[in-house]
Parts: C-alpha cells; structure tokens; sequence
C-alpha cells in the first residue's frame, strides 16, 4: 500500500481503522495486511505533547522489532519517525501482549544488516527504498523490561 496522493486525513483515518481491527482481532489484521506482522506503537507527539498510535508492519530482528520510516514510499518521512526521535519511549502493543520500548534509529553495518533482513523478508521494502531519493529509516524497538 503506498500512501502516496493520501491527504492527511486521510492517512489519519485508514490508521483508525486498522488499529480498531487489530485491537478486535488479537494483533491480527486482514485485506491487504492479511498475513503481514502488524504492531501499534503507541508514541508521545514531538509538537502535540499527546499520546498518538500508528500501526506499523514489522519484522523480528534479535529482540528487536525493526520498523521502516517508509510512509509507503512518500518522498518524506512519516509523522511517527519525527515523533519517536523527539520521544524515543514507546508503548507496543503485539498481539495482545503490551510493552515498554526504546525507539532507536540504526545506522551503519546495524542499519544495513537490518534493512536487509527485512527486505528479504518483506521484498516490498526493498521497493520502497528504491522509489524515494531519501535514505529510508530503519527503527529497532528494544523492548525495556
């Protein structure tokens, strides 16, 4: 899904009902997310100060769940990354399980190693990094205690 052309609002509402569908079905999520790992992250806004939630497809990397800031291959960053590099805590929820996380934005041979991972789990991934001139940011979160 690519969410370029989607207004805000738009983005907005999509996400609202993908996290009402995770919620009602245990972390599971169908149509076009059928089968993908999906979790929500729970961040404090850079700007707002209040608690917002993107749902976010992932993959298992260690403990790590690794995210990519793809926007669906919009040519900027989504509004979750500027989020979590202001307030890198973080509340997931996978599953029905919920927990405490540290968003960290991996660089170098990590960045590398991971993104390639998730690509060859995801190959769309690999698509997306080659539609956008910007280097697409990859996201450990590290589960705190």
């Amino acid at each position: 899904m690519s969410m370029k052309g989607m207004e805000d609002g738009q983005v907005l509402s999509f996400n609202q009902q993908i996290i009402a569908e995770f919620r009602e079905n245990e972390g599971r999520c169908g149509g076009m997310f059928e089968g993908n790992p999906m979790l929500l992250m729970t961040m404090t806004g850079a700007r707002s100060g209040r608690q917002l939630t993107s749902p976010l497809t992932y993959h298992r990397h260690g403990d790590d769940y690794v995210v990519m800031a793809s926007a669906g291959g919009h040519p900027s960053h989504p509004a979750w990354y500027h989020n979590i590099v202001a307030n890198p805590q973080v509340t997931l929820e996978v599953g029905v399980d919920v927990l405490s996380a540290a968003a960290v934005v991996l660089d170098g041979d990590e960045r590398t190693e991971a993104f390639s991972a998730m690509c060859e789990a995801m190959p769309r991934f690999g698509d997306y990094q080659e539609s956008v001139d910007r280097e697409i940011p990859i996201v450990a979160l590290r589960p705190t205690g």
